[in-house]
Formats: structure tokens, C-alpha cells, sequence
């Protein structure tokens, strides 16, 4: 008798387990009645009919998931390993269950197949310099890919770009020739602006011979201020040029 109705308490616990669900505020349910899909219900307390009715809980908060390390071959023929991180969050949870088996794993899967496929139509430069463009691109594509799972993608952001030693060389060699030729670029710029200005000082000067004197002057006034011992300058032949005429005269 006792044993009996140890039995008949644990039969009647069961059924009160199975009957009563309680689901929290970022969680539903999704209701199999004999096996067909009847409703989702949630947050709360849930009421379930014992051995007809079944439920299956799905969380609704955002997953974070980390892409692992794909190898990718880029349009110019670089071979490199890239990572990302995931944001995405079920928002019909009726289709998380019915239309996938492990919504979290073909997900995962899809992202996979996905970074390598847009990143290999892009060149190395284009994944180390436009990565908001190419986060875009890899979020709608999988956000369309996962509506059918009832899945809304958030956001993707690239992690790294991990490149062999020979292309981290490669890539500082073109790096430093191409700062050499912006310098030598500038400073032929430089030395043509110059030259430019010396020929518009010139035209300025011929107007005025006088003024040719006084910058003369103003040379050695310059020259005399660097403390040389001795000083060596042409005269100009109008300074001495009406002492030789003087000269003949009186010869």
C-alpha cells in the first residue's frame, strides 16, 4: 500500500512538472500540440496539456559569436586569415525551431561560408582600409539569408587580417616607396616655386639697377656677419667702371 502510493506522488509530480512552465521575460515558447506547431507563448507562466502538448524554449537576447580564423583568397592573389564577431538575435521563434535544426550552428556555418566568399572578391587593400563597406555588405547578406530562419543579423565586424611575414614585408617596402616619392615630389614642387619667385625677384631688380647696388651691398653685409677670416667678392664693373675711364683720360 505504501509503496503504492509512493508511486501514484511520483506520477502526480511529473504531471504537475510537465504542466506548469515558467518562462522568463527574455524567453519563449514554442507549443508542439500531438507534434503540430500551435502557438508561442511567453513570458510567464505556462499551462501545458501532460503528454499532448510539448514545449520547446528559445532565447531571444542577442548571441555574440566569434567567426573563427578563415582562409581567404583575395582578388590580387593574397592569402590571408580572417576572423569576425557576429551579432545576431532570434525574433520569430516559430520559425527558429520548425525551419532549422540548431538555429545556432547553421548560423555560425552560414557566416563561415559567407566571409570567405565577399572578401574573396576584394583586393588586400580593400580589406585593410574599407572594413566599414565590407561589414555592411556581410550584414545584409546574412540578414536576408537568415529572415527564413526567423533570425535578425545586427551587426558584423571583421577582427583581424592576419597576413604571412613575406606580405607584412612586401607591403612595408611599397609603404616606404611611397613615402620617398611623395618627398621627392614635394621637393621638386619646392625647388619649382622657387625657381619662380627668383625669376619674378629678378624681373624686379633689372627694373631698378639701383636696387641691384643695395642688394650687393646687402650680400656682403651678410657675408662680413659669418666671421671669415678672409672675404672674397667680384665688383660689380659699374662701380669701377668710371674709375677706368678716369684712368685713360689721364693717360
Amino acid at each position: 500500500m505504501f509503496g503504492l502510493i509512493v508511486v501514484l506522488v511520483f506520477i502526480l509530480g511529473a504531471l504537475l512538472f510537465s504542466t506548469f512552465k515558467v518562462l522568463n521575460e527574455y524567453e519563449r515558447g514554442v507549443i508542439l500540440t500531438i507534434g503540430r506547431y500551435t502557438a508561442t507563448k511567453g513570458p510567464g507562466l505556462i499551462i501545458l496539456i501532460p503528454v499532448v502538448q510539448k514545449m520547446l524554449r528559445v532565447d531571444l537576447r542577442t548571441v555574440v559569436m566569434d567567426v573563427p580564423p578563415q582562409d581567404v583568397i583575395s582578388r590580387d592573389n593574397v592569402s590571408v586569415k580572417v576572423s569576425a564577431v557576429l551579432y545576431f538575435r532570434v525574433v520569430d521563434p516559430a520559425k527558429a525551431v520548425l525551419q532549422v535544426v540548431h538555429y545556432y550552428e547553421a548560423t555560425s556555418q552560414l557566416a563561415q561560408t559567407t566571409l570567405r566568399s565577399v572578401l574573396g572578391q576584394h583586393e588586400l587593400d580593400d580589406m585593410l582600409t574599407e572594413r566599414d563597406v565590407l561589414n555592411r555588405d556581410l550584414q545584409s547578406i546574412l540578414d536576408k539569408a537568415t529572415d527564413a530562419w526567423g533570425i535578425k543579423v545586427s551587426n558584423v565586424e571583421i577582427k583581424h587580417v592576419d597576413i604571412d611575414e613575406s606580405m607584412i614585408r612586401a607591403i612595408a617596402r611599397q609603404a616606404e616607396a611611397e613615402r620617398t616619392r611623395r618627398a621627392k615630389v614635394i621637393h621638386a614642387e619646392g625647388e619649382l616655386q622657387a625657381a619662380q619667385k627668383l625669376q619674378e625677384a629678378a624681373a624686379e631688380l633689372s627694373k631698378q639697377p639701383q636696387a641691384i647696388q643695395l642688394r650687393y651691398l646687402q650680400t656682403l653685409i651678410d657675408i662680413a656677419g659669418e666671421k671669415n677670416s678672409t672675404i672674397v667678392f667680384p665688383l660689380p664693373m659699374d662701380l669701377i667702371t668710371p674709375f677706368l675711364n678716369k684712368a685713360k683720360k689721364d693717360g
